[in-house]
């Protein structure tokens, strides 16, 4: 089946192409120079659509997308995203663009400072959601490391009006009125980083990532400045399911296309250090939605290693997985984790990753 592997840097978007058997061939360099913070493949319509999140520089940051895979891109006229004047608020980066499976011409948008954005034209423009942007909890909100950033949408893929988000450092949100009004659903998160007895806030959690899987779309996986958490219910609650894990601090958290119970993590040493524990490669995998857990490293260079994976630089889906590292590697598995090999090496910065069948 061909596949296409979307790998945003911090330099440049790079594009690799399979005809089949695990293989990709990477392409040179587009928006060279520019960070690629997000990107998407939508394979929704007749025809897919790539899109990215950009930043110019002192230019600011951008949506662009493209018809053909990449060959030619488009821009809307006006800046896709910005923030209405009554909010006082700049854009400072795209960090997720989301399709909707419930919606067949709807993207969503997580943005900094935390905001969400709607596009009903398939990417190419987008409205605040006010409802979110105007929640009485706002003026609490603190950022984390990386910036007050809504790095995750979770639309649900059969109703639309249930949706939610996560950002740093502010936890997860839910709409059940398709955006209209939210409210943080972080029971049972524990944020050891605040005082005792105030560990378990209504939200202030530290969310890293979130996932979910389809076909069970009650469940969902969370990532947590440290912790690993599961919600069978949307996220009114979460239990914890990190203990297995040598250690329960990471940034990125995926769910195998296959089955709902198989999720992968990719551990670091907390907090400080934030490099793969004993200085290797290691992706770790649960088969039973968390109650145990294995480490994988076959194909992996042994190290020592110091460069982590990001929130959004691992992905999988009917292609594989695969994950890109900060000193410009991606690899991928065709065997749900178990082996690897080196797809791509000597880029810059691997912020995103993302892959489709197409």
């Amino acid at each position: 089946m061909p596949a296409l592997l979307a790998i945003g840097t911090r330099k440049g978007l790079f594009l690799a192409r399979s005809s089949g058997g695990g293989k990709f061939e990477v392409e040179p360099v587009r928006f060279s120079t520019i960070g690629i913070h997000s990107v998407a493949i939508d394979t929704r319509g007749s025809t897919p659509r790539l899109l990215a999140g950009i930043e110019y520089g002192h230019f600011g940051p951008s949506v662009m997308w493209s018809d053909d895979l990449g060959e030619t891109w488009q821009e809307a006229p006006a800046p896709p995203v910005a923030f209405p004047e009554r909010t006082g608020a700049a854009l400072a980066r795209v960090w997720q663009l989301q399709p909707s499976p419930a919606e067949p011409d709807v993207v969503w948008a997580g943005a900094e400072p935390a905001a969400l954005f709607r596009s009903e034209d398939r990417g190419a423009t987008y409205t605040l959601v006010d409802g979110l942007w105007d929640h009485p909890t706002r003026p609490r909100w603190q950022p984390g490391g990386g910036g007050l950033c809504l790095h995750t949408v979770i639309p649900h893929p059969s109703d639309p009006r249930r949706i939610g988000v996560a950002a740093s450092a502010v936890g997860f949100f839910r709409s059940d009125d398709a955006g209209a009004t939210w409210r943080p659903s972080n029971k049972n998160i524990r944020a050891p980083f605040l005082p005792e007895g105030a560990q378990y806030p209504e939200f202030g959690q530290c969310v890293h990532k979130v996932a979910q899987h389809p076909a069970a779309p009650e469940r969902l996986y969370l990532q947590h400045h440290f912790g690993v958490y599961r919600s069978d219910d949307f996220g009114d609650s979460w239990t914890e399911i990190g203990s297995g894990l040598p250690s329960d601090f990471g940034f990125p958290i995926a769910v195998d296309p296959d089955d709902p119970d198989r999720l992968y993590v990719f551990p670091l040493h907390g907090d400080v250090d934030r490099t793969p524990l004993g200085h290797r490669y290691q992706v770790f995998r649960s088969d039973d939605a968390g109650a145990t857990w294995q480490g994988f490293s076959a194909g992996l260079p042994e190290g020592p290693l110091h460069a982590s994976v990001l929130r959004d630089a691992m992905c999988a889906g009917p292609a594989g997985v695969f994950f890109g590292t900060r000193d410009g590697e991606v690899y991928g598995s065709a065997d749900a984790g178990e082996s690897w090999s080196l797809l791509a090496r000597h880029l810059p910065d691997v912020l995103c990753v993302r892959a489709a069948v197409l």
